[in-house]
């Protein structure tokens, strides 16, 4: 193990100093083509040889897919709540259709309340530290969990029992059909191992197991003798934390192996690397405050123009969604007309004919809207239809959208007025300005945060204050359905049911707009298996599945 770290710290300089000479001389190309450029970069790479290039080393991959997770590797802190764990395993986990299967349970069953879940896991299972793994182990970890309060909602939870060495029953207040995401997403720790470093180096029972973290500069990883599952191709791991610029680099100069990269990057081709791109649920749209202008608990909420539900629709009907993703992204995304486009509790009557203009002109029209003053903005009551728009401020992604929504809403008489934000200051701004966000999960639950009544104003989430009971009570029976699936007409009646819901068809809190599309440059002779839909780009969710990627010779 010590001579791997060693041989993997020389790597990592190698491919800096590689990576820095290469983007050096990129820079130095300035008025050059881009077909110059790469030349330059690749001469370069023939100078050095092909010694930086993992391609030659048959069981090793280097990757720069994502950036470094700044809580380290903690499941109980968040890791792995947008993708696979890595080090961990799961009780559960989804296949490529997104149902739930094994992983470390063999069997479950729920009470006819919905509130007692018996879980039973293998008896066949180590720690990469070769103990082996328990039912106590799998209380510990949802207790403190639990206890810490992390991004992993627990409050239904009540109490954790381990029944012998592979028995696990979980007491819920409420019936909950979601639960068992939970027991997707939440990665085992051992009982025995976990302290305050823990994030720092993780041990579990996943696939792979840590070896070194460089901070701000790599991850190394190794595969686990002990695993249970399929045995990974691959034997070693170096993950790159770079910049968006410097990956594409690491890939053009065959350091990296794969490389997660920006539109703006996707129409420069590189000489042995093929663009995967990737379906998600990695949505962008507009969170509109719901209310009219208000003190609730001290605190103002509501604006008096996206109150109005005629100005909702009409953003809704005016904004031409193809024309956002293939001028914003390059025509990498697709339209999203909803928070779970193409996921299994998705209703696919919540899509309709966007780009009406006209459409959206007669719906303000009837509904009081007017300009009476000539200057291009409608007025109903005295009240301008103009509103601020704030997007943090470092996304480029979404400063795009929200200007180019902006001029194609001009067109029926709404003047949004575009500003980039801190976090920070988006956080005093939430409840009163209309907000750029991004939502995408394969948890159904993360509907109920956005939408449900009883999280309006609890952080990022309900940020709109969007109310409404009928749909509250369509979430509410999703939840206290006796199944995942038993709950997914619930899930889509809360959408659209016919005569009201959370979509566009009905209430409008939300102008939903892209779902993007994940970019990789991936080496030409790299398969990495079949991609589920993905979901928002935290974490390293291509990994996914990674017990399949290996080396072909096509």
């Amino acid at each position: 193990m010590n001579t791997l770290k060693q041989t993997s710290n020389r790597y990592f300089w190698k491919i800096f100093m590689s990576c820095l000479v290469v983007i050096v001389m990129l820079s130095a190309c300035g008025g050059q083509s881009k077909d110059a450029a790469n030349e330059a970069a690749k001469q370069h790479k023939d100078r050095q040889g092909q010694g930086v290039n993992t391609a030659d080393s048959k069981d090793s991959l280097v990757l720069a897919i994502g950036s470094e997770p700044e809580s380290g590797f903690d499941p109980i802190t968040g890791w792995g709540m947008y993708g696979s764990p890595l080090f961990q395993s799961t009780l559960f986990k989804r296949d490529n259709d997104l149902k739930i299967v094994n992983d470390l349970a063999t069997s479950f069953q729920v009470s006819d309340d919905g509130r007692k879940w018996t879980v039973t896991i293998r008896d066949d299972v180590l720690f990469s530290d070769g103990e082996q793994l328990q039912a106590e182990d799998v209380q510990f970890t949802f207790e403190m969990a639990k206890r810490s309060g992390s991004t992993i909602d627990l409050t239904n939870l009540t109490n954790v029992e381990a029944i012998g060495d592979n028995e696990v029953v979980f007491y819920l207040e409420q019936p909950q059909s979601s639960f068992q995401y939970v027991l997707v997403t939440l990665g085992i720790v051992p009982k025995h191992l976990y302290n305050e470093t823990y994030s720092q180096q993780p041990v579990g029972s996943g696939p792979f197991t840590f070896v070194q973290w460089d901070k701000g500069q790599q991850l190394i990883v190794a595969a686990n003798p002990y695993y249970y599952g399929n045995k990974p191709y691959f034997q070693h791991l170096t993950f790159l934390f770079l910049q968006a610029d410097a990956a594409f680099v690491a890939a053009q100069t065959g350091v990296a192996d794969m490389a997660y990269i920006p539109t703006s990057f996707s129409e420069q081709q590189v000489a042995g690397m093929r663009l995967e791109k990737l379906n998600t649920v990695d949505n962008r749209g507009i969170v509109f405050p719901y209310t009219a202008v208000q003190q609730k608990n001290e605190v103002t909420i509501g604006n008096d123009v996206t109150n109005d539900l005629a100005i909702r629709k009409a953003i809704n009907l005016a904004v031409d969604r193809q024309v956002l993703v293939d001028g914003v992204l390059d025509g990498y995304g697709t339209p999203a007309y909803s928070n779970v486009d193409g996921l299994p509790w998705g209703n696919p009557e919540t899509a309709f004919a966007d780009g009406q203009v006209e459409e959206a002109k007669r719906l303000l029209a009837e509904h009081g809207w007017q300009d009476s003053d000539g200057d291009g903005i409608v007025e109903k009551e005295g009240v301008a239809a103009r509103f601020t728009l704030v997007y943090p401020a470092s996304d480029v992604t979404r400063q795009s959208l929200s200007l180019a929504v902006a001029d194609m809403v001009r067109a029926i008489g709404i003047d949004i007025v575009v500003e980039g934000k801190s976090w920070e200051m988006m956080e005093q701004h939430k409840y009163t300005d209309a907000m750029m966000m991004g939502w995408g999960s394969h948890d159904p639950l993360e509907t109920y945060h956005i939408y449900s009544s009883s999280y309006a104003g609890v952080d990022f989430f309900n940020t709109g204050h969007y109310s409404n009971e009928q749909v509250d009570r369509w979430m509410e029976k999703a939840l206290m359905a006796a199944s995942e699936e038993a709950a997914l007409p619930y899930w889509q009646k809360a959408q659209w049911d016919g005569s009201t819901g959370l979509s566009a068809n009905g209430d409008a809190p939300w102008a939903w707009l892209v779902n993007l599309q994940h970019l990789y440059l991936v080496d030409e002779k790299l398969a990495i298996g079949q991609q589920r839909i993905q979901p928002h780009g935290h974490g390293w969710p291509v990994t996914d599945n990674i017990d399949q990627w290996k080396w072909v010779d096509n």
